[in-house]
C-alpha cells in the first residue's frame, strides 16, 4: 500500500505541493480534486481560527475544521494553538472574497478524516510507517503518523537500552520510521514501536571488539556497576572502580571512554572499564536502522537475542 498520508512537515517542500499552491487557480483546482496540501500556520486569532500562508494568498482554518476528533471527543484549544509556526495538512473547501481579497477556506479535519479512513484503518501490527516526533513526555513520545494524527511511542519501545526520558534519544521535529505495535479499535488509537528497527544484540555487538576503547554514554549508575550505552540497542556494564581501585567519577548522561574487556554473546553481556568520563550535553545522535526502511513495509517477528543465548527477547507482531 502506497502511503500518501505523510506526517505534517514532510509534504510542505515537495515540488507537487509547491505547484499546487502556485496560484489561486492551482489552489482551486486542488480543492476540486480533493488533494491534501500543506502550508505553515502564521497565527491563531481571537476566534481560534488558524491563518495559513499559502504563498499567493491567505488561507483560514476555522476552529471546528482545525482538528479531527474521534467520537465523543471535543476539540481542545491547545491542539489548535500549538499549530502556529508549523506546517499543517489541509484540504481546500473553496475560495471567497473577504475584505476585498481572495481567501482560501481550508480544512485540516477533512485531511485527517481521509487519512484515518483510507490509510490508518488498514494498518496491521508490524506495518512500518514514517513518523515525526511532536512532543515528549516522561512516559514516551507522541508522534505524528499521518496528517497530524498522533500515536504514542512509549519509552520502553524506543530502544532496548534503557533511557531515563525520551529526550535522551529523540527530539521534537525528528523524523523516524516506526512499526505499528498494537491498535485499540475501541478508542481508535494506534501505538508504535522503534526498537525493532535498531538492530539485534549481535548486529550491534558486531561493531565492537574486545580490546578496543570506544565512546559510550552513561545511562544508569547502580550499586553493582555503571551501565554505558554503546548504541541505542546495546549497553555494557562497567565496574564502579577504575584502575588502582579508584572510584569512578561520572554522572548519568556523561560521555565515557570505555575499554571493552570482553563480549559474551551467550549471556548478552559486554564488560567495560571506564577510562575517562566528561559532561557532554548533546542533541540526540542520528539513529541507525538495521533494516532497509525504504523497501521493508512489514515485520512479522523480531528476535533481539543471539541464538546461543538462553534468554529470549523477542517481539511477535
Amino acid at each position: 500500500m502506497t502511503n500518501r498520508y505523510l506526517p505534517e512537515g514532510m509534504l510542505d517542500a515537495t515540488r507537487e505541493n509547491r505547484e499546487a499552491l502556485a496560484s489561486p487557480a492551482a489552489i482551486e483546482r486542488a480543492g476540486v480534486l480533493g488533494r491534501i496540501l500543506e502550508a505553515p500556520v502564521t497565527l491563531c486569532d481571537e476566534r481560534m481560527r488558524l491563518h495559513v500562508d499559502l504563498g499567493c494568498m491567505r488561507g483560514i482554518i476555522e476552529r471546528e475544521e482545525a482538528v479531527w476528533c474521534r467520537p465523543g471527543e471535543a476539540i481542545k484549544d491547545i491542539a489548535v494553538i500549538t499549530r502556529v509556526g508549523k506546517p499543517v495538512s489541509f484540504k481546500v473547501l473553496g475560495i471567497e472574497e473577504r475584505g476585498g481579497e481572495p481567501v482560501a477556506l481550508l480544512s485540516r479535519r477533512a485531511a485527517q478524516e481521509e487519512c484515518a479512513a483510507a490509510f490508518l484503518a488498514y494498518l496491521k501490527p508490524g506495518d512500518l510507517v514514517p513518523a515525526r516526533v511532536t512532543h515528549l513526555e516522561p512516559y514516551g513520545a507522541f508522534v505524528d503518523i499521518g496528517c497530524g494524527i498522533p500515536s504514542l511511542l512509549s519509552i520502553d519501545c524506543i530502544s532496548v537500552s534503557r533511557i531515563a526520558h525520551p529526550r535522551d534519544r529523540l527530539a521534537c521535529g525528528m523524523t523516524l520510521s516506526v512499526a505499528v505495535k498494537s491498535m485499540d479499535s475501541a478508542l481508535g488509537r494506534i501505538f508504535v514501536t522503534l526498537k525493532e528497527l535498531l538492530g539485534t544484540w549481535e548486529q550491534n555487538a558486531a561493531r565492537f571488539e574486545a580490546g578496543q576503547t570506544v565512546v559510550g554514554r552513561v545511562r544508569s549508575i547502580e550499586t553493582y556497576g555503571i551501565f554505558v550505552e554503546l548504541a541505542p540497542n546495546l549497553a555494557g556494564l562497567a565496574e564502579l572502580r577504575g584502575s588502582g581501585n579508584t572510584p569512578i567519577r561520572t554522572a548519568v548522561g556523561d560521555l565515557a571512554a570505555v575499554y571493552i574487556k570482553s563480549i559474551l554473546p551467550e549471556r548478552m553481556k559486554i564488560k567495560l572499564v571506564i577510562i575517562d568520563s566528561y559532561p557532554a550535553p548533546e542533541p540526540p545522535e542520528p539513529l541507525q536502522y538495521y533494516i532497509d526502511i525504504k523497501d521493508t513495509k512489514h515485520l512479522d517477528y523480531w528476535e533481539y537475542s543471539p541464538a546461543c543465548c538462553t534468554r529470549l527477547i523477542e517481539t511477535v507482531f
